[in-house]
């Protein structure tokens, strides 16, 4: 209707609908997010579409082009252009360098897997997947400097949980997604697979189940099957943190300082544990959290590596 007052749009049909209202939708054309469309304030919408509007400017001529749009609006649908504009302040987010059309270019990092050597696919075929687990860990910086790797992946978590634009879901935390600079400051390395929580309990509710097994979108992110309705519900069993430090567990335990290794050791099974219907999880997430964080920090505060 605002399209049609200001004559952008007309028909047949506009008068009834945006004057007259004599004609009105008795039901939501669409239950699909993408086709629904929301009056209201919603928190920081404004603020969201000044930075996309300030990232879509590519020349910084105070305008953005029919070109820049379409390629800005392309971009969007991506999870993790929209998860880089939105944590381009935040320090273990890549720098968005630019883009062309629908392809983007972000800062390199130099190391691009969280441990590990990388080796041809042939030789791959024939490592068991035990042996190259124990084979990755071999291949780690040293421990002060892999504790602040993962303070830095501990802050990344913080970063997307609940943060000023809705909370985002961690959906493949695997070593290959992770990467660090000469540093040693943890840089998202693959953020694909890092979704809106919104768009991910759309997606995967009501999706036919027969167990547990069918309910899991990426690599992780779990709900549980309603097996009276045999649908995925849409609540994920285990928050972000708990994957993070289930990735932690052998990378700090191995080479830990004998001095707190118990005690890093029971925070990291404590930190495992949590699942997303606990009572009171979130102020347990953020006490865990900030547990491990200051247990890291004290170790390695006065150490040349860190």
């Amino acid at each position: 209707c605002d399209k049609y007052k200001t004559g952008v749009i007309d028909g047949p049909a506009c008068n009834s609908l945006c004057v007259t209202e004599t004609l009105y939708f008795g039901k939501c054309l669409s239950t699909k997010p993408n086709n629904q469309a929301k009056l209201g304030d919603q928190g920081n919408l404004s603020e969201l579409v000044n930075l996309i509007l300030t990232v879509a400017d590519g020349d910084k001529d105070g305008q953005v082009s029919l070109g820049e749009a379409k390629s800005a609006w392309a971009l969007l649908q991506l999870n993790e252009f929209l998860l880089m504009v939105i944590l381009q302040d935040k320090e273990h987010t890549p720098k968005l360098m630019g883009f062309c059309g629908d392809l983007y270019v972000m800062e390199s990092v130099e190391y691009t897997s969280l441990y590990g050597i990388s080796l041809p696919w042939v030789i791959e075929l024939f490592i068991p997947s035990g042996f190259r687990r124990s084979m990755d860990q071999l291949f780690t910086p040293s421990w002060p400097r892999k504790a602040k790797i993962a303070i830095g992946l501990l802050e990344f978590v913080e970063d997307v949980f609940h943060g000023p634009y809705g909370n985002f879901l961690m959906c493949d935390t695997s070593a290959k997604n992770l990467g660090y600079n000469d540093k040693y400051d943890l840089k998202m390395v693959d953020m694909r697979k890092i979704v809106p929580e919104t768009n991910l309990k759309e997606l995967i509710k009501d999706r036919h189940c027969e167990s547990d097994l069918d309910c899991v979108y990426g690599t992780d992110c779990r709900t549980s099957c309603d097996q009276s309705t045999m649908k995925c519900t849409s609540e994920v069993i285990q928050p972000n943190l708990a994957k993070a430090c289930q990735l932690l567990k052998d990378y700090l335990l191995r080479g830990a300082p004998s001095e707190i290794r118990e005690e890093l050791e029971k925070q990291l099974y404590s930190c495992i544990a949590l699942k997303v219907t606990a009572n009171q999880m979130e102020m347990e997430h953020s006490l865990i959290l900030n547990n491990l964080k200051t247990l890291l920090w004290k170790k390695i505060s006065y150490t040349n590596d860190s």
